[in-house]
């Protein structure tokens, strides 16, 4: 069986990480682009294999070939995207963040439970070998009663001292209702907040937000840092930022008999090293696959989850769960207190 796919939206990201991975995926087919520009679909088309180009959303959501969608629009019209993808009939598989509200997540959730489309988060991390393993241990309780989590994922240039904002037709990066009301916290907080929470399986109750930005002058952050307390009481922190050259982007995970360290695998590509330090137990994995390996691996675990009816490794549940993380954070950093993390009602 082959799950057909339909991509919405055609910048960079879908260029260099999406497309190819939908081409290299197992189980997968390449049936239709969305642009709201002719050309620019039909270039996209041609370079990619892709059965079909469309400047209307509606014709390509009608098109029977196509099977499931990747919604790779920006930030504010993920919830828009997703809702007349699962009206239509089609599964959906969102990049994150899942959407800029609460209630923009939620919503996307109960209208693809009601429609009965799969809906899932564009987590790559989640993918990545290393944090499978270290997902298992810790289900295995090997490092014991875990009391410390770490995250980094930090990016920057020497001699930058203010990335430029994002311009052309990435512009909406600087604005900060079609971004979500955080920069850097957008583009890649998101992401080490869902794997502290995957790989641990506990989730976030209470957050306290230090960043540069979040005032009236200066809305959006570079640079943030977060200390956070889990449902069970496990401490634990990130740091995220565009204002930090040749970061160590690890996740440190501390317990009761020990440690494990992913060293360099908080990154977009499929690299780093899994070290595991326990009383009983020591190992250590290195990971060199590239940069499509993991978008590789969430399209073709996704075409499975359909063909096989089967829960995706990272659901719109979960996507919410990060969106309910990310709002609270914003308000800690806009407030100076800390906040706790309300739940949405599904």
């Amino acid at each position: 069986m082959v799950t057909k796919w339909g991509l919405i939206s055609l910048g960079r990201h879908s260029d260099i990480k999406i497309a190819p991975a939908i081409n290299q995926a197992s189980g997968a087919g390449f049936a239709a682009v969305f642009s709201r520009d002719m050309a620019t679909a039909e270039a996209f088309a041609e370079k990619h294999g892709v059965d079909a180009a469309y400047d209307s959303l509606d014709a390509m959501l009608a098109d029977t070939n196509v099977d499931a969608v990747f919604v790779a629009s920006p930030n504010f019209l993920h919830a828009e995207h997703t809702i007349a993808a699962a009206r239509a009939g089609k599964h959906v598989l969102s990049e994150k963040p899942m959407a800029t509200s609460v209630s923009d997540a939620a919503e996307m959730v109960t209208e693809c439970d009601k429609h009965g489309v799969k809906l899932g988060v564009g987590f790559h991390l989640r993918f990545h070998p290393g944090h499978i393993k270290a997902k298992e241990l810790l289900d295995q309780k090997a490092l014991g009663e875990v009391s410390l989590v770490q995250g980094q994922w930090c990016l920057g240039q020497r001699g930058v001292v203010n990335p430029p904002v994002r311009t052309g037709r990435s512009q909406w990066w600087g604005d900060p209702k079609m971004i979500g009301g955080a920069s850097t916290l957008m583009g890649t907080g998101v992401h080490v907040i869902d794997i502290l929470q995957f790989m641990t399986g506990k989730t976030i109750a209470e957050v306290a937000a230090l960043t540069d930005g979040q005032t009236e002058e200066s809305p959006l952050e570079q640079a943030a840092s977060i200390s956070m307390r889990f449902e069970d009481g496990t401490m634990g922190s990130i740091t995220v930022g565009r204002r930090v050259p040749e970061s160590e982007n690890d996740a440190m995970i501390y317990g009761s008999q020990g440690r494990i360290a992913l060293r360099g695998t908080l990154w977009e590509a499929c690299t780093g090293m899994l070290e595991v330090d326990t009383e009983t137990f020591q190992m250590s994995e290195s990971y060199d696959d590239g940069l499509q390996e993991l978008y590789k691996r969430q399209i073709e675990e996704f075409s499975k989850a359909l063909q096989n009816d089967q829960e995706f490794r990272a659901s719109g549940v979960d996507g919410l769960r990060v969106v309910e993380v990310t709002s609270a954070i914003i308000e800690s950093a806009a407030t100076g207190r800390a906040v706790k993390v309300e739940r949405a009602a599904l």
